[in-house]
């Protein structure tokens, strides 16, 4: 039995951000219940055909969420536990599964425990708790000791994963969070620089509480199954996919997706059976509006992206057409919106219907969910490929350029079978010899079935 997420088809929202909280914690005492601004988003999210919602960091930190201060708490600019509750409740009431971000690789300063530390110094019970602690040393603040941050920022303090006292503080707040708010699963931050026993302690504290808890990590670089094996993570970030998806577009090269592809999940793809978890951008990266060279190019990449092997992502505002690029900070990519003006003001608001749209198709047809994947057709502006599942047969045609294409393209179907293009209504389509002749519109793609598929 496959596992709830190759059905999923995600949003991604970072609160701190599409909630317009202060970028700094006042720590005063004041609590901001802006999180509740997520009710109006569930009806849209419905609409796109979205069912699992994965959430940015929402627990107490200093300033952008990854700077962690209490893991047992909400984020007092978004709320009490309780608003995390009712909001996971109505999602929960929508269909709509909860994944949040787990930060365990590093803390923020103002942690509990490493403000015990620079009050108490030698003498703290947690000066264990911390990598790299060196009292004959001062830090870049001056402190009285120096400790390993997170790629030499250090208003990120490295927690030791390997000390017992940090494991139970840390599994202990995501068994609370699975209690409180129904979790359905973690994405994991920087989960390629976590111990591993860490991950796979996780793994065991989780899935005992919900066998169907779904552990997601974030890696950038390298063998993704590193981490996401049957010992550990069930999926990770598909950084590959995501720089070949805007780039083969940039390029007009799509021979370079069509390689990772085919790398990933062919016959001999070294991701069989992984559902990765793919998106054409996120709080990380300029997003993929700014990114593409051309606007029209938006369609067909998203019509990739729910139709390739892995698990779809959008993030908030993409659907949209909402661009943003790296400044000095990441704020820019992360941005306040409010319904409906967001929707009403949006630079390409017809975008959502094509989502729509996708998202359907995907949940319709099995073998885009399930299905192997076998490349049939490349080109610098073209890709073709086939997801097989059980005696399902998905046809998909890529087409990048600016004029339509006809392509004639192998389908294994008897000669004579009536087809049914899923995204181009209106043309009759019959397997001849083994091949079906496909009219793929500029900037879009055909998605071809059996006509009685379902």
């Amino acid at each position: 039995m496959t596992h709830w997420s190759y059905d999923a088809i995600f949003y991604h929202i970072y609160p701190l951000g599409l909630c317009g909280a202060p970028h700094t914690n006042p720590f005063d005492g004041s609590v901001a219940p802006r999180l509740r601004e997520l009710h109006a988003w569930i009806e849209p999210m419905r609409t796109l055909g979205v069912n699992a919602l994965y959430l940015g960091p929402l627990f107490e930190s200093t300033s952008h969420g990854y700077d962690t201060a209490d893991y047992y708490t909400l984020d007092r600019r978004l709320g009490t536990n309780a608003t995390l509750t009712e909001v996971a409740d109505e999602l929960h009431r929508n269909g709509i599964r909860l994944i949040l971000d787990g930060v365990f690789h590093h803390v923020g300063r103002d942690f509990w425990a490493f403000r015990d530390l620079l009050v108490n110094q030698q003498a703290s019970a947690y000066r264990d708790w911390f990598e790299g602690i060196d009292f004959s040393q001062r830090s870049p603040y001056g402190d009285p000791f120096s400790y390993a941050s997170w790629d030499g920022h250090f208003n990120l303090v490295k927690l030791n994963l390997r000390n017992a006292e940090v494991r139970a503080h840390l599994f202990g707040a995501v068994q609370s969070w699975i209690e409180q708010f129904d979790l359905d699963g973690l994405r994991l931050d920087v989960a390629e620089r976590l111990d591993l026993e860490f991950l796979r302690e996780l793994r065991q504290v989780c899935k005992a509480r919900k066998p169907d808890f779904w552990l997601m990590g974030e890696q950038i670089h390298g063998d993704y199954r590193r981490i996401a094996n049957p010992e550990m993570l069930d999926a990770t970030t598909n950084y590959e996919v995501y720089k070949g998806l805007y780039s083969s577009h940039n390029d007009r090269n799509y021979f370079e997706i069509a390689h990772s592809l085919t790398r990933q999940y062919g016959s001999e793809g070294v991701y069989r059976g992984l559902p990765l978890y793919n998106f054409v951008d996120n709080h990380d990266v300029a997003r993929v509006a700014s990114i593409l060279h051309e606007r029209a190019h938006l369609a067909p990449i998203y019509a990739l992206l729910f139709t390739i092997p892995g698990v779809p992502a959008i993030y908030y505002g993409s659907e949209w057409g909402y661009g943003g690029v790296k400044n000095a900070d990441d704020w820019s990519l992360r941005p306040q919106l409010r319904l409906p003006e967001a929707r009403g003001q949006a630079p390409y608001p017809q975008l959502a219907d094509t989502l729509a749209l996708l998202a359907d198709r995907r949940q319709r047809l099995p073998a885009l969910r399930y299905g192997d994947y076998t490349q049939v057709h490349v080109a610098a502006e073209q890709l073709a490929f086939v997801r097989c599942y059980h005696e399902q047969i998905a046809l998909v045609a890529v087409n990048a350029a600016a004029s339509p294409v006809e392509l004639v393209l192998p389908i294994d179907l008897p000669n004579g079978t009536p087809l049914l293009d899923w995204f181009n209504q209106g043309s009759e389509l019959i397997v001849n010899q083994g091949r079906v002749t496909l009219h793929v519109p500029a900037r879009w793609a055909s998605l071809v079935t059996r006509a009685s598929a379902t």
